[in-house]
Order: C-alpha cells, then structure tokens, then sequence
C-alpha cells in the first residue's frame, strides 16, 4: 500500500511539473506569436505606404508629362495658326489692292461739277461711253455741322457758300473710262467746264506742259483761273488745291496747257494780278525764290558784315558749332577789400 502511495504521488507531482512546465513554456511562444503578428502588420502598413507614395509619384510624373506635351502641341499649334493667318492676311492684302488697282483704272473723277448737279444728270452726259456702276459724290460742305458729309448729299443741304462738288464715276470696263476722258474740259453749265482724269494712282501727269500757280485768292474758281491763261494756249485742265471740309482753296493751284509753247507764254503772266492778287507762276518741279532786295539799298562794307555776323553767332549760337574764343586772362577785383575799407570808414 505504501508503495502504491509514492507512486501515486510521484505521478501527481510529475504531472504538476509538466503542467507547470507547460504553464511556463506557453506565454513566451504565445507573445512571439503575438510580436510576428504585430510586426507582419506594421510592415504591411509601412509597404501599402511606400506602394501609395510611389503610385502618387508615378502619377504626378504622368501628369507633368502630359502638361509639357499639352503645352508643345498648343505652341506648335499657336505657330502654325500664326504661319497660316500671316498667310491668309497677305493674301487677303494682296486681294485687296489688286481690286482697289482695278476698281480705280475703271473709274473717273469728275471735277467742277455745279453743286445742283444730280446723278442722272451725270449718267445722261457719260452713258453714252458704256455701262455706269456706280456714281457717288465728293468734296460737299454740309449746310450744318451736325450733319455728315453722306447726308448732305442724299437731303441735298450744302452749305449756301459752296459753289461746286466733284464726283467719281465706276464704269464696268476700263476702256469705257478711258473713253470718258473725252469729257474733259465740256461746260456742262454756265461757267462750269469739268475736269475729267482718271482715278488711278499709276496715272501720270506731264510737268512738262504744267504751270504751278501760288497766290491765289481763297474764294477762286476753277474758271476763273482758266479765262486768266486762255489766252496763253488751250488750257486742257485747272486744278485748284481746297480744303476738304470748307471747299476754299489752299492758296495754291495747277494748270494743264495742250502744249509747252502755252507754258513759255505763261510764264510771263508772273505777278498779274487776279481776283485782287498779284499771282506767282512757274514751271511744275520749280523752287519759288524768294524776291531779293533793290540794289539801291545802302549796303555795309563787306568787312564789317562779317564781323557783325562773327559776332552775333558768338554771342547767340556760340554753343552749336562754333569755335570757342580764349577769353583774355583778367584779375579778378578786390570785392573783399574794398568792402572792409568801407565798413572801416563807417566805424
């Protein structure tokens, strides 16, 4: 029985031992466990990070590749659009002044046209050369200033001191216009010949058998001026300069002879008077001098002249181009002294 009960206790205390045994084994596996667990998360955590740092990185990389090719195809684009609208408006130039060029050869300034004058009446005198486009008038001076240019030709209200108005006539064939040019120089009314020319800019003019005029009154007319030279030659046209708003003449004028014999005898028609004005006549492309001074006068002697001009661009211009002159070396006044010698004197 004794024997039975040490066994007994023997194989109760060794069952304590190893329950004990594995009460003391089990928590350290258990919390290395726990710690492989804790870790294996953090570091799935800190991966996702980096993956979405990267993914982040990877698509803002995208996105400033995309902005920079964005950004050439819009310069290339502003480039080309440049290239072809620079194109197109020298095209468009181009389409322009070669109408305006054709336009132009095709119409007819009539000048000295009376102010009463309408547009059929003006399609009756030049019908009879071809086909009329158009008819518009020019040079009319409004009866109020509030009303335009456009106006006063439609209502017909110019202004009571106006005297005549021009117009240009569109023919639809350029030799039409050319024939037109056979107008020239027709009184169409009393006291009314019309100036017929071309509007082109190519157009020349023959200086050659032109006479400039200055001097002239403000209020002349065109007829005028032509009875004035008729008697020179035959007078092909009359040109007097104006002012496009008021109408009056600018004081200055032109006239076409047939030949240049009519320009010798104008010539001597320098200084006559017309419409109360001594009149300056000479050739086109001629400078106008100015009238020198009798020889009467009393003159200086030719010395003293020069001294007197030295001086004044000494005095007066000495700063533009001139050569500076030493002055003498002079000493300069005893102020001081003669200051203290008078306070001396006071006292």
């Amino acid at each position: 029985k004794e024997n039975k009960k040490r066994k007994r206790t023997e194989e109760v205390e060794k069952v304590s031992e190893d329950q004990s045994s594995s009460f003391i084994q089990e928590p350290p596996i258990k919390a290395k466990k726990a710690r492989k667990k804790e870790l294996s998360k953090a570091e799935e955590e800190l991966a996702n990070r980096e993956s979405a740092l990267e993914q982040a990185d990877e698509a803002e990389e995208q996105k400033l590749i995309q902005n920079k090719a964005k950004q050439k195809r819009k310069a290339s684009h502003a480039v080309t659009k440049g290239v072809v609208n620079s194109g197109t408006a020298v095209k468009r130039q181009k389409e322009k002044k070669e109408p305006d060029e054709t336009v132009n050869r095709r119409t007819v300034f009539v000048g000295n046209l009376p102010v009463n004058c309408t547009a059929q009446a003006l399609k009756s005198l030049f019908k009879e050369y071809g086909q009329i486009k158009s008819i518009r008038f020019r040079s009319l001076v409004p009866a109020e200033d509030t009303l335009s240019k456009k106006l006063a030709a439609i209502k017909h209200k110019v202004h009571p001191n106006a005297k005549f108005i021009n117009a240009y006539i569109v023919f639809k064939e350029e030799c039409d216009a050319i024939k037109a040019l056979n107008k020239n120089g027709t009184e169409i009314a009393s006291g009314f010949h019309i100036r017929v020319d071309i509007a082109s800019k190519t157009s020349s003019h023959d200086n050659k058998r032109s006479v400039f005029l200055g001097n002239l009154s403000y209020d002349i007319s065109d007829d005028a001026v032509r009875e004035h030279f008729s008697v020179c030659g035959g007078v092909v046209a009359v040109r007097v300069v104006r002012d496009r708003n008021t109408g009056l003449g600018k004081g200055f004028g032109y006239v076409l002879f047939e030949n240049t014999d009519a320009v010798h005898l104008a010539l001597k028609l320098n200084e006559t008077v017309l419409m109360g004005r001594k009149i300056r006549v000479k050739r086109c492309g001629e400078k106008w001098k100015a009238p020198q001074k009798s020889p009467k006068q009393s003159r200086a002697p030719k010395d003293r002249v020069d001294a007197t001009l030295k001086n004044k661009r000494c005095s007066n211009d000495s700063f533009v181009g001139e050569k500076a002159i030493p002055l003498k070396k002079t000493k300069p006044k005893r102020l001081k002294s003669i200051a203290r010698s008078k306070a001396g004197k006071s006292k």
